[in-house]
């Protein structure tokens, strides 16, 4: 007799080893047929292992976060079936999921993207026989003889220290696999290839070029079309493209991974900093600014030169090595030691937006997301210990107010101590706790990431989401317990004894470049009126009025308003029309009658127009709505 407990506790009892399958139907039909796999003693298993003790189960259904994971790894064995279906004489190498979707690398003769067509074909034919994964569990021995045709797989199999080796079979198809997987290939709804790219085996350029085919799935062709209307829409909002034709970026092969910022890029860039300043100062940060090439020493101090050294760009100066900062933080620690401390001056809150440099692969850089030079909008705060709690609290709140600014919501996530750390038990429970006590002051339910923290301490990151739903890992709070002791920072307690400071390492934007980029995508270029670059564009009717347009336009650059004349011999219409698709927020329009009334005629973007609206009238309401940075349309 087997007993099976139900998360509700509920008990069923089985006179034979049942599968997992057997108990999901046994509750019924129809909930069986929503199953995907089955969590016990916290493993994930395939539904058809048999329970052969007595146990706890928790089912994986469709509607589970987890369930795509499952979905999209059987949809990886279905797509390399299928190619070699077509191509009998690929080698297959690994097919992991990766998010949004999964890959298979394949040694195989280059494909198109025009060829994925009829492996999709392919694909649905699979799907269609509704074909039963079955696990299968063989000696190391068997397994070589099974991939002797397979140079990738039996290189895998001989670095395998078990003696046994899990393999999965559907339809004729069997590969190394741990699982687990759904329990027929008809549960897949919704499948498409997206693109292929090329790949070394084990990431080694010395090695075999493979091709790698990327694809994605779910278990409803509903939520496939969604996705792929949302990468569409991500298509159209790509911050490179909205960063051409708006003017505000480009990069150059004199510089890889260096943006350039044009002028109308920099009063957007402006307006982001200015903002910045504004708000740290109102929570009580001071600005510094620290060199961008530092000595040697320095990074060996602060354990750079050993841990991040492939990373950092170096020269040689009067016969000594320096090296441009790839971080802030030790040039801040440098800072800190200038004076002494007392317990009375603490919390120091030291901001500095620094530019940084890290050497990215050529191949891994992605416009304004993955550079190699950029902005971070780094902090340090020096407290005691008692401080932890206050200044954590502090640090969500201000990120809270700057992301709402923007429309931005965000989830937390902590992340513990990991295998590999410095620092005693006392100290990272002390650091640890100081962050769960101010998480669950702040009231906002995060997550945990069991042993994913620094090496010197514990950290929240912050994860902000965009209009079309995608999260980035913007802003983070760490607490470090290395370099206080690298560079033995202290302060005088009320004991009048030296005490190391506790700090915290946090940025809000985190790089300024990345979170530009976000901007532009998350706005599609349609920014709120504070933040776009060109605030106002004065059109006149007639070349005659070229004078008068200069003139209003020095005015509203006098009371705050960028703003541009367009001067081009275009017709009306068609300069209203480009102005609106670039997003231009006040359109105004010059005709003799506005020059003999010395009023206004402006278009906003809902297509609202507003007749002989005096300077007054239009500058006074757009200068409150520019100051206190209002997200919303203005209404004149």
């Amino acid at each position: 007799m087997i007993t099976i407990t139900f998360p509700d506790k509920s008990i069923k009892q089985f006179d034979n080893f049942p599968t997992g399958m057997d108990v999901a139907q046994s509750i019924s039909q129809g909930f069986a047929r929503n199953c995907v796999a089955m969590k016990i003693d916290d493993r994930l298993l395939d539904l058809s292992r048999t329970i052969e003790t007595d146990t706890a189960i928790e089912f994986i259904t469709v509607n589970d976060d987890n369930a795509l994971e499952v979905l999209r790894h059987s949809a990886a064995h279905v797509m390399a079936e299928a190619v070699l279906n077509l191509y009998p004489d690929a080698k297959l190498t690994i097919g992991p999921v990766v998010e949004d979707g999964f890959y298979y690398d394949i040694d195989m003769p280059p494909i198109s993207e025009d060829d994925l067509g009829k492996i999709e074909v392919e694909i649905q034919k699979i799907i269609k026989a509704k074909a039963t994964f079955e696990r299968q569990v063989v000696t190391k021995d068997q397994a070589l003889e099974i991939f002797k045709d397979n140079p990738f797989k039996l290189e895998l199999i001989h670095e395998l220290s078990d003696q046994e080796i899990s393999l999965y079979k559907n339809g004729q198809f069997i590969d190394l696999c741990r699982g687990p997987h759904i329990p027929h290939t008809g549960m897949i709804k919704g499948i498409k290839l997206m693109k292929i790219s090329g790949a070394y085996w084990r990431a080694d350029q010395s090695r075999e070029q493979l091709q790698r085919l990327y694809g994605t799935a779910f278990f409803d062709k509903k939520k496939l079309n969604q996705y792929l209307h949302l990468i569409e829409e991500a298509k159209k909002r790509d911050h490179r493209k909205v960063g051409t034709r708006l003017d505000l970026f480009s990069f150059h092969d004199e510089a890889p991974g260096m943006a350039f910022f044009h002028a109308k890029g920099m009063d957007m860039w402006n307006a982001l900093l200015d903002y910045w300043r504004e708000a740290h100062r109102a929570a009580g940060y001071v600005e510094t600014k620290t060199p961008v090439l530092l000595n040697r020493k320095l990074w060996e101090k602060s354990g750079h030169w050993d841990n991040y050294r492939e990373n950092m760009y170096t020269c040689v100066i009067d016969d000594e090595e320096y090296a441009i900062k790839p971080m802030n933080c030790p040039g801040g620690m440098l800072l800190y030691k200038t004076r002494s401390y007392s317990y009375r001056d603490l919390p120091l809150r030291a901001g500095e937006v620094g530019l940084v440099h890290r050497h990215e692969l050529s191949g891994a850089l992605s416009g304004l997301f993955r550079v190699r030079s950029f902005h971070q909008d780094d902090a340090h705060i020096f407290m005691t210990p008692d401080q932890i709690e206050t200044e954590v609290l502090g640090v969500l709140r201000l990120a809270e107010q700057i992301y709402n600014k923007f429309g931005l919501t965000f989830h937390l996530e902590l992340s513990t101590r990991p295998e590999k750390s410095i620092g005693t038990d006392a100290q990272w429970e002390q650091a640890t706790s100081g962050l769960e006590k101010a998480l669950k002051h702040y009231g906002q339910e995060y997550f945990i990431n069991e042993g994913d923290g620094a090496f010197y301490g514990p950290k929240i990151d912050i994860h902000i989401k965009d209009a079309l739903g995608r999260t980035w890992q913007c802003g983070t709070v760490q607490l470090d317990m290395a370099l206080p002791e690298r560079f033995d920072l202290t302060y005088k307690g009320q004991d009048n004894d030296k005490h190391r400071p506790i700090m915290i390492h946090r940025v809000i934007y985190g790089s300024m470049e990345r979170f530009f980029g976000i901007l532009v995508e998350h706005f599609a270029g349609r920014f709120p009126l504070w933040l776009a670059p060109v605030q106002a564009v004065i059109l006149p009717i007639t070349q005659d009025l070229a004078d008068h347009a200069d003139q209003v336009k020095t005015d509203l650059e006098a009371a705050g308003i960028r703003c541009e004349v367009d001067h081009r011999n275009e017709t009306l219409k068609k300069k209203i029309r480009e102005a609106q698709i670039n997003y231009v927020p006040l359109i105004l329009t010059i005709g003799e009658k506005e020059k003999e009334t010395g009023t206004l005629s402006v278009r906003t973007l809902d297509g609202k127009v507003k007749l002989g609206l005096s300077p007054a009238e239009f500058v006074t309401p757009v200068q409150k709505h520019i100051k206190k940075r209002i997200l919303d349309d203005i209404v004149l």
